[in-house]
């Protein structure tokens, strides 16, 4: 099998096929210059990042290149040799609610990723079950020293007020929190 072969396997893995596939620096407008610094800084120094399971926080309004800056993270990485899960928590969460799949399975699961994207968090449906288990995946990758990046939509009170305290305090105190601005590229590139 060629190395070529091994990393497409690991991008339909990581995205499930979707169009965040195709995302990389290379197609990157650098509209925005210090975030694209950033991220190619996180995926350089990704080895001492996965080491104190830091992550990153990525929020602001939609359509501010939150999920593809965190897709060309991930194919960077991948490039690098690393495997990585592009996913939403309303996914997560469902597989936490199927009772065909065993729960520590899933964690195991998500904590064999060098690093776990979890886009567009608040979008799911927020209750005590998907609180908790948030906070267990969050908590997870940290106690084993994996990286994450979050991305949202919610501000920084509302992400507060949506989720425990908890998660808050682990979020805020081992990942670096990004604001996002800009218009909407969706609507602005039509």
């Amino acid at each position: 099998i060629s190395k070529n072969a091994i990393l497409e396997e690991r991008r339909k893995e990581c995205f499930r096929n979707s169009r965040s596939i195709n995302c990389n620096f290379d197609i990157d407008d650098e509209n925005n210059l210090k975030l694209s610094k950033m991220a190619k800084e996180f995926v350089d120094k990704f080895q001492s990042f996965k080491k104190e399971g830091k992550g990153l926080l990525l929020f602001g309004n939609t359509g501010t290149g939150k999920s593809f800056i965190s897709a060309c993270i991930a194919n960077a990485l991948i490039d690098r040799g690393y495997t990585c899960l592009f996913t939403s928590f309303s996914l997560l969460a469902n597989s936490f609610q199927d009772n065909r799949y065993n729960k520590q399975d899933i964690i195991d699961n998500i904590n064999s990723y060098d690093l776990l994207i979890i886009d567009d968090l608040g979008t799911e449906l927020i209750n005590s079950f998907t609180n908790s288990k948030l906070f267990y995946c969050i908590n997870q990758r940290l106690l084993n020293n994996r990286s994450t990046i979050i991305s949202t939509n919610l501000t920084l009170p509302q992400l507060m007020d949506a989720y425990s305290e908890r998660i808050f305090s682990r979020i805020s105190s081992s990942y670096k929190v990004i604001r996002m601005f800009g218009d909407d590229i969706r609507l602005t590139n039509k």
